[in-house]
């Protein structure tokens, strides 16, 4: 199988990703059914978390494990969910990335593992107090495109 990050972007994710301060859990999410782009993503997801010990992967079939992906309420493939790992215990940010991070979207997967591993989301203290007055939880998608 061919690699899909060469060596001197391997070397930059190393470099970005040896500023993570906690552990982090990558839940993937995929399907054998109509989904083309989780083998890429998967493929892509391993060779990221093998350039961190901070990084843990875990695999999971959308299907197969269908009470899992509701429980972090994924619902498209490929899917990544983003969470603290302390230990055996996983803390759920509700960081999500369906589809494949590449391209321009390959930046947010590395920030996404940094801002997570920093266990800090960089709000200020203005828009966290505000959040905390939110009476019932909010959906928030964001979409990214480079047109």
């Amino acid at each position: 199988m061919t690699k899909l990050l060469n060596e001197a972007i391997e070397k930059q994710v190393r470099e970005a990703l040896a500023g993570m301060k906690e552990p982090v859990q990558v839940l993937f999410f995929g399907s054998q059914q109509n989904c083309p782009a989780c083998g890429d993503t998967r493929q892509l997801v391993e060779e990221v978390a093998a350039l961190s010990d901070k990084i843990s992967l875990a695999v999971h079939d959308v299907d197969a494990d269908a009470a899992l992906a509701a429980q972090y309420r994924v619902d498209k493939t490929p899917g990544l969910v983003i969470a603290a790992k302390d230990g055996d215990t996983v803390t759920d940010y509700g960081v999500r990335l369906s589809g494949i991070p590449a391209g321009h979207e390959f930046t947010t997967l590395i920030q996404d593992l940094l801002i997570v591993s920093g266990r800090d989301s960089g709000l200020g203290a203005a828009t966290r107090e505000f959040l905390k007055s939110l009476e019932k939880p909010v959906h928030l998608q964001v979409f990214v495109t480079p047109t």
